[in-house]
């Protein structure tokens, strides 16, 4: 608490705990309801939340969260509910709530990613398709923690790759008719005709943003976000006041970082796109070894694809080789979506990317952590061309 305060003082580093308090603290200043229930989603699985706390001794719980009414007397509530292990049942109600009461940011969280299992039948039946079936929308987010840090096959894949294989968008078709002048509402019809979001934030101002444009859009889509559990308290992966400011939103791709300093964008010697938390650690290895001719860019919205922030992104590298690379298994993670429509987005035949990230696997990842280090090392050194 004395942390997320001195956060909040100076507007300096912010961890993604307090970026999603400030969001929901926010909309329900505006008047907006918040709801989250999952397992352990008081607390946070992490411990990273922390939105009720308990007196042990009298048995009384405090959410922070309740002391917005007294800032706006019209503030909306905040319901957190920790709920048992039931992702079919829960995720069920919670679809309904939200169809039922679109005006509120409604969200469901796993306790691991892996765990949205349990819910396949309400995501393939409802999720995924009900607004094509049954010209039904719903705003409902999926809270589904990712990433690879060891831990074994059961708790670091969220299965993105699913989510995105039930992406309606066609992976041949650019809808962008003129890359060079994208308009914010194209973007917006991009969006309203697919048939849900798949994000993969890097940095605690975009989970902010994207929690809030759930509610601020004319329309409902479903989020899917593999959200983190490696930069929950990252010393990188933080954010200042300023990043959540007005006139500030959601960046579907993250370029280049200013800090490091590169060799000109002709003489660049390799591209490397990558989603999540691999990032910083191909970020880590870059500085580490001092390579000045490899730029890294994030994609941090899948779904639907940024295809033009892609083509944008790219020609500013027009000698560079391009690589993709993920954590993932290569029949898994984000590959097998993304490889059929860079070509859409890149629009030069000449230039095709290749792959860096795990080998074909049955399993989501090793069971021992010996074996997860060393795959790590050798993706981030074959992805930067060491």
């Amino acid at each position: 608490m004395k942390g997320r305060e001195e956060m909040l003082k100076s507007g300096k580093n912010m961890d993604w705990g307090t970026a999603e308090a400030l969001a929901f603290g926010t909309l329900l200043a505006e008047g907006y309801n918040v709801r989250l229930s999952g397992q352990d989603c008081e607390r946070g699985t992490f411990s990273h939340r922390h939105c009720v706390v308990h007196d042990q001794t009298a048995g009384r719980k405090h959410m922070f969260l309740d002391s917005v009414n007294e800032l706006n007397e019209n503030a909306g509530t905040f319901h957190v509910a920790n709920s048992f292990l039931s992702e079919y049942g829960v995720m069920g109600f919670e679809l309904g709530y939200s169809m039922e009461s679109p005006d509120n940011l409604v969200l469901w969280e796993a306790q691991f990613g892996d765990f949205v299992n349990g819910a396949q039948i309400i995501i393939d039946q409802y999720l995924a398709s009900m607004e094509s079936k049954w010209l039904r929308q719903t705003g409902l987010v999926l809270l589904l923690p990712h990433g690879y840090q060891g831990m074994g096959p059961e708790h670091s894949s969220a299965r993105i790759e699913r989510f995105l294989q039930l992406t309606d968008e066609d992976p041949d078709t650019n809808v962008f008719a003129n890359m060079d002048n994208v308009t914010p509402e194209d973007r917006q019809l991009q969006l309203s005709q697919c048939n849900w979001q798949v994000v993969n934030p890097t940095t605690p101002a975009q989970y902010f943003h994207a929690l809030r444009r759930q509610i601020h859009r004319q329309f409902r889509k479903p989020l899917v976000v593999a959200s983190t559990k490696a930069l929950l308290r990252h010393k990188v992966a933080v954010s200042n006041m300023e990043d959540l400011a007005e006139g500030t939103k959601f960046e579907r791709i993250l370029g280049e970082i200013e800090e490091d300093k590169l060799v000109d964008p002709s003489k660049m010697r390799r591209v490397v796109m990558c989603s999540g938390k691999i990032y910083y650690e191909l970020l880590e290895k870059r500085q580490k070894e001092n390579i000045d001719d490899v730029a890294i860019i994030r994609l941090e919205q899948l779904s639907p694809f940024p295809f033009d922030h892609v083509n944008e992104c790219v020609s500013k590298y027009p000698n560079a080789e391009l690589v993709w690379a993920q954590e993932e298994p290569k029949n898994q993670g984000a590959w097998t979506y993304v490889k059929h429509r860079l070509p859409a987005a890149i629009r030069d035949e000449n230039r095709v990317c290749g792959y860096a990230g795990r080998k074909t696997m049955a399993s989501t990842a090793e069971g021992y952590i010996d074996a997860h280090e060393r795959e790590q090392t050798r993706i981030t050194e074959s992805a930067l061309g060491l």
